[in-house]
């Protein structure tokens, strides 16, 4: 199965801070918030959403194409993603942008607070699909510019290529009328659970109304692991693959998708996706940055069954 995922691609900025977010928050300032948390370390990495679920895809053994806008400093990141087994031919390069820019502090708890530079990704709006993949067998469509997002999506169903909608971080971006254009016809959508919460909120809609849009809303839990969520069936719920120790959460639930899609790609069915997803997840957790874990499908595959009887 060829497979496109659309999306940003960027430079990741990791910060730790050794404290907790939450102490230092009070209840009656929320409406005037000035705070800045001092960070032990700081790691440059590769990222972007679809740059790490194409690298995901890659090391599970498939050939991505990776569809987004980057600045002309992409040409490292190009070159290792390349090696990783990802087709970068459709990435459109700024004359005038830097890659985006993602900076991340994460503290004790996990918790994270992060600003996102668009930078090139503010022309991923002039792709089009058609000419980017005619031969795709189904696309991602990742968070990205959200004029891109939705114009990709629109694209998906006009030519009648299956697609996954991810709307991730940019359902904050997003007008509220433009966010069912998004899913609309979507085999499979994407969130974690309080995105899941937001897009409801911010669309009006009711679980069930969004589940008659779509094939299934896959929905990440964190340690909890994630669930399947279909119009008219029962709520499938896969438990998390335990990790050993959490070096970096960044990534992990890019890696999750990529996990999912590489098994859907291989005809297996939504639970056992979400198996692997959550095993490549545990992979990508116990490394710091969202595109420098080791994988391989065997043993992603053998760490997904493992204690579910194979």
């Amino acid at each position: 199965m060829r497979i496109a995922v659309t999306g940003s691609i960027a430079s990741d900025h990791l910060m730790v801070f050794p404290g907790r977010f939450t102490e230092h928050l009070m209840a009656d300032r929320l409406d005037h918030v000035s705070l800045s948390f001092l960070a032990d370390d700081l790691q440059v990495r590769h990222g972007g959403v679809a740059a790490n679920i194409t690298y995901g895809l890659a090391r599970l053994g498939l050939r991505p194409l990776l569809v987004g806008a980057a600045g002309r400093d992409f040409s490292e990141q190009r070159a290792l993603l390349e090696a990783a087994g990802v087709d970068t031919s459709a990435v459109r390069i700024s004359g005038t942008r830097h890659t985006a820019r993602f900076v991340c502090t994460t503290d004790r708890d996990q918790n994270q607070i992060a600003t996102f530079y668009a930078g090139a990704m503010a022309e991923a709006a002039d792709i089009r699909l058609e000419e980017s993949f005619p031969d795709a067998d189904f696309v991602l469509v990742g968070p990205d510019d959200p004029a891109a997002m939705v114009r990709h999506a629109e694209a998906c169903r006009r030519h009648g290529m299956p697609f996954a909608a991810d709307p991730s971080q940019q359902l904050a971006r997003l007008e509220p009328d433009a966010i069912p254009g998004l899913f609309e016809g979507a085999r499979y959508l994407f969130t974690n659970a309080y995105e899941q919460a937001l897009l409801l909120q911010r669309t009006g809609l009711t679980g069930e109304e969004v589940l008659r849009r779509v094939g299934a809303w896959v929905v990440t839990l964190g340690a909890d692991g994630a669930r399947i969520e279909r119009h008219a069936a029962p709520v499938v719920t896969v438990p998390a693959v335990p990790v050993a120790h959490v070096a970096d959460p960044t990534g992990a639930g890019d890696a999750f998708r990529a996990g999912f899609l590489a098994e859907h790609a291989r005809g297996r069915d939504d639970a056992e996706a979400v198996r692997t997803g959550c095993a490549l997840a545990a992979t990508a957790l116990e490394s710091v940055g969202s595109q420098d874990y080791e994988a391989t499908y065997a043993a992603v595959r053998e760490r997904a069954l493992a204690g579910v009887g194979g």
